[in-house]
């Protein structure tokens, strides 16, 4: 009887415990058994190790083989444990040192043929194994992934037989090459590009200054999609560490890891999504598009289209930036600090309101469509404005070259813009850290306050308009921000003003 240990981990949400693989070769019946709340993916991984080992050119033993992946009361699934039992079941065998597994992690599936195929949630588990002081072994297939840490020993290899060459000291596995961040950070859409509309464009800036939520009502054809699709373009580039935890997000999909990039993302689920798609779910538990969309934008189109449970359980995420699924077997809990912009019409045709187009809906008709969206949900979005057709220039459209020239001449660039916004950014990570919408509540700091007449003005709207705590803490946000694209270091009535402005109740 021989016994051998081998080291790798699972996934649960972002996080990777560490699952130790015991392999226990005694005499007996030939058997392999696999124990330790394995679901069946695990459980197949009998019959792709087997044959893998066999393919290689090694031998299987004929003893009875128990394999304990502990500990026992964590959920495992997929065929990432595939590696390590096959490296367990050889040294326990005698096929490769013991001493040689110390240290070490292993991740991988198998094919029947012994090449080592990629997985899912890589970049978590070598992230702990980083902070643990161990080296990797990982799919080849996984080297652009892998290739992202810097400070962890990762080795890669693509076939069983060069892992147990690696381990038996006859030909060492080659290190993983670092990724080279990108640099690139120009705009996928310009604010240039867009004509007219100067309330949308001024709440697009407030919005992209403070990380405010926005809802745009209007009309077909006023441009909500096209202001939407060009607030990344508004924001700083991702610093490494984010760059590396929305990866780390990606990597926890069936699609793998995301883009390499220092945009923004811009995730635009369609009004068919789940919440499950929307939040996350699933077994294994996967994150949604609102993390998917973390340190980014989440646009929502057609929102009353929406079901409203799906809305409803975007409700926690917008106030906290996390979202906490509980499931019978596991809980995990995703980051979602991201910024959501939606876009509706008035009424179910559109053109409620429109002075060329009349409105065949019935006031009936009107109000049901607009109740599909909660009172609670919508005190959540910092901003929202009423566009129509009266905002919107065409003369880009129809007047020639000569009148695009000069249409396009009078509008501001997203990098003009995005200088302002980031210098409003700059400003209020100075003064507390963060922006001015992800703060705890702004009645706990002084600098949102109001000077006398603003707050008057404040008092005087809550009352008129029937605003909840939660409505004014937002304006008030929203007053803060606006201050300090205008540097002030006061909310002036005028900051309070404009934020009212921008609240349709």
């Amino acid at each position: 009887m021989s016994l051998a240990t081998v080291c790798t981990r699972a996934q649960l949400g972002i996080d990777a415990p560490l699952v130790t693989c015991e392999v226990r070769v005694a005499g007996g019946l030939p058997r392999l058994r696999i124990v330790g709340l394995v679901e069946t993916a695990v459980k197949e991984s009998r019959e792709r190790v087997k044959a893998a080992i066999r393919q290689s050119g090694y031998e299987f033993p004929d003893g009875r083989i128990t394999v304990n992946l502990a500990p026992a009361d964590l959920p495992k699934g997929s065929g990432r444990f595939d590696l390590a039992i096959a490296i367990g079941i050889l040294a326990a065998s005698g096929q490769i040192p013991l001493e040689r597994l110390a240290g070490l992690e292993l991740y991988g599936e198998l094919s029947l043929t012994g090449s080592i195929r990629s997985v899912t949630g890589l970049l978590p588990a070598l992230t702990r194994a980083r902070d643990a002081g161990c080296s990797c072994i990982v799919p080849a297939a996984c080297r652009m992934e892998a290739g992202l840490l810097h400070d962890v020993e990762t080795l890669l290899a693509a076939h069983l037989v060069s892992v147990v060459d690696h381990l038996s000291g006859t030909a060492a596995l080659p290190g993983c090459p670092q990724v080279d961040w990108p640099v690139d950070t120009a705009p996928a859409y310009d604010l240039a590009d867009l004509n007219g509309q100067a309330v949308a464009r001024r709440a697009l800036e407030i919005t992209a200054a403070g990380g405010h939520h926005l809802l745009m009502i209007g009309p077909p054809g006023t441009g909500k999609t096209m202001f939407a699709q060009r607030l990344p373009g508004l924001l700083p580039p991702m610093t490494d560490d984010e760059v590396v935890e929305l990866l780390v997000l990606h990597s926890l999909t069936r699609s793998g890891s995301g883009p390499l990039t220092r945009r923004r993302s811009f995730r635009s689920p369609h009004h068919t999504a789940s919440p499950v798609a929307l939040v996350g779910g699933g077994r294994p538990l996967r994150p949604g598009e609102i993390s998917l969309a973390h340190h980014g934008v989440l646009f929502l189109d057609e929102l009353p289209e929406f079901a409203r449970p799906a809305l409803e359980a975007l409700r926690e995420p917008l106030e906290c930036g996390t979202i906490s699924i509980a499931r019978a077997e596991q809980t995990a809990v995703f980051p979602a600090r991201f910024q959501l912009i939606a876009a509706m019409n008035p009424c179910p045709c559109g053109f409620t309101g429109d002075p060329k187009k009349l409105c065949r809906c019935t006031s009936g008709q009107i109000q049901r469509y607009q109740q599909r969206v909660s009172g609670p949900f919508l005190d959540r979005l910092d901003i929202r404005i009423e566009l129509d057709r009266s905002g919107l220039s065409l003369d880009h459209l129809i007047g020639g070259t000569a009148s695009l020239q000069a249409g396009s001449a009078g509008n501001e660039t997203t990098q003009t813009v995005r200088e302002r916004v980031c210098r409003a950014i700059d400003l209020q990570l100075d003064r507390a850290g963060m922006q001015n919408a992800r703060l705890a509540s702004a009645a706990n700091h002084h600098w949102f306050r109001p000077d006398a007449k603003g707050c008057k003005l404040m008092e005087a709207a809550a009352k008129q308009f029937g605003l909840s705590a939660r409505a004014c803490d937002r304006c008030l946000r929203v007053a803060r921000t606006i201050a300090d694209l205008d540097a002030a270091d006061t909310v002036r009535t005028e900051h309070v003003a404009e934020a009212l402005s921008l609240r349709k109740e």
